[in-house]
């Protein structure tokens, strides 16, 4: 019986994962429409013009998930006075409660450019490792390309994975019916890290 109530809940996590994916992907595809991103946008605007389009997405509703922005993640850590300003936050937050469960999705994205390497290895060190280090729940990477190509500003991410000796780590390219620009990384911790990549470079007016 445990067998099967664990496979069971891994069907609904699965399809509230592939739900959650799709609306950030949709969210991203109307941002295209819209031109509404310029090229010198932090990474919050951006992440908050995504989860606006989310939010007013009719699916969302069907699907009753919930978006949340900078969404601060609970730690055991000691409770005094400033504690929750040294929480850490994660971009974007889904949830959808059904039934007795609820389930958690989190997102957490970086700025990246073909030609800036310091971006780069930001999407590593504060996003990838996060996850890595279970410090980021269940989730995805988001990059948003705001100069250059995707493909080539992957090769400058493995590369910099090659370099701290992290070869098993790199991104792959992968299949997915929502997206072309999908990767996925393997990590020993926790398996696979997905991540989703937005072309944002001919997007602004």
């Amino acid at each position: 019986m445990m067998a099967l109530n664990t496979i069971i809940y891994e069907k609904f996590k699965n399809a509230f994962e592939q739900k959650c994916c799709r609306l950030i992907v949709e969210a991203y595809q109307a941002s295209l429409t819209d031109k509404v991103i310029q090229l010198n946008w932090e990474e919050n605007d951006i992440s908050q013009e995504l989860y606006e389009k989310i939010d007013v997405n009719p699916k969302r509703l069907q699907w009753n998930i919930t978006p949340f922005r900078e969404f601060y993640l609970p730690q055991n850590t000691k409770k005094e006075k400033g504690f929750a300003n040294k929480l850490p936050r994660i971009d974007l937050k889904m949830s959808n409660i059904s039934g007795k469960l609820e389930f958690k999705y989190f997102c957490e994205a970086k700025r990246i450019k073909e030609s800036d390497s310091k971006l780069k290895r930001a999407y590593i060190k504060e996003g990838m490792d996060r996850f890595i280090s279970a410090k980021y729940p269940i989730g995805c990477m988001l990059g948003y390309l705001l100069e250059g190509k995707i493909s080539e500003t992957i090769k400058g991410i493995n590369s910099l994975l090659e370099k701290d000796e992290r070869n098993t780590e790199t991104l792959i390219l992968k299949s997915n019916k929502l997206i072309k620009t999908y990767y996925e990384s393997t990590h020993s911790d926790i398996g696979t890290l997905k991540h989703l990549f937005f072309d944002f470079t001919n997007t602004s007016n």
